[in-house]
């Protein structure tokens, strides 16, 4: 039987025409090349191979998302799609943060969802996509937006504020504190802007909150099998933000375990 009436939050998220649709997250997630890893766990134990990935493709993913266009396309798709939902809240709950800046980088931006929805509410924000130069090639940008292709290891280009939106959380910390070198970005000129976060911030010893605490496990196990990374609590971001050599951070909780956190020089 066919059944009628309003849907759920929930539901909308599956429907594939859903402005806030997150089906290509889900495709990306359940893709055969994206799930192998788990068959590969004992392997990889008995391995000295860094990461599930490389056990089961004998590469990094980054390096196979780089050589294989589907999964390129569904990784950029699966990226658009979180940050539409994710902007819509941040828009909504924490526009000040936004307010009064001049330019901002949104750094591993992929195809620029998020800096054109930031564009589009800020028109005078001058916003940049840095990412991987195979990720930019033949994006076009516009009069407030363009694309740059080049690596956060090595540089990011000046503004007053850098974006990080669910890229930390890839890495160990030993990287994450090289990542963060983009401070030099937001310091340059006598200036000092902001790094603006986007991550899970994990909380322990949830009582009670089952769908909570099997979300955070969740994406800890993900970054574990496919990248070098994992999600970290308070007290773990703040080791990274002083580590690297900022001074203070806030912390704006927006969209169940994700926060904003704002991190200063």
């Amino acid at each position: 039987m066919k059944h009628e009436g309003r849907r759920s939050g929930a539901e909308r998220l599956l429907l594939k025409d859903d402005p806030l649709s997150l089906t290509p997250l889900l495709l990306f997630v359940l893709d055969p090349d994206m799930t192998k890893p788990w068959h590969h766990l004992t392997g990889w134990l008995q391995s000295d191979d860094p990461m599930p990935f490389d056990t089961a493709h004998g590469m990094t993913v980054w390096d196979y998302e780089g050589r294989d266009p589907k999964i390129a396309h569904l990784f950029q798709d699966a990226m658009a799609s979180d940050t539409r939902l994710v902007i819509s809240v941040v828009i909504d709950k924490c526009n000040e943060v936004f307010e009064g800046l001049g330019s901002l980088v949104d750094v591993g931006g992929s195809s620029g969802a998020m800096a054109q929805a930031i564009n589009d509410a800020f028109p005078n924000i001058d916003c940049t996509v840095l990412d991987l130069p195979h990720v930019v090639a033949g994006l076009q940008g516009r009069k407030k937006l363009k694309y740059v292709g080049g690596d956060m290891f090595e540089a990011v280009p000046p503004a007053d504020a850098v974006l990080l939106k669910w890229i930390l959380h890839h890495w160990n910390d030993e990287e994450c504190v090289k990542i963060q070198k983009c401070k030099e970005a937001i310091t340059r000129n006598g200036k000092k802007g902001k790094v603006i976060i986007i991550e899970i911030m994990t909380v322990e010893n949830q009582k009670g909150d089952k769908d909570s605490t099997e979300t955070q496990l969740f994406f800890d196990k993900l970054m574990m099998a496919l990248a070098k990374g994992k999600e970290r609590n308070e007290k773990e971001w703040a080791k990274l933000f002083y580590d690297a050599g900022f001074s203070y951070y806030k912390i704006n909780p927006i969209l169940g375990l994700r926060s904003l956190i704002e991190v200063y020089p």
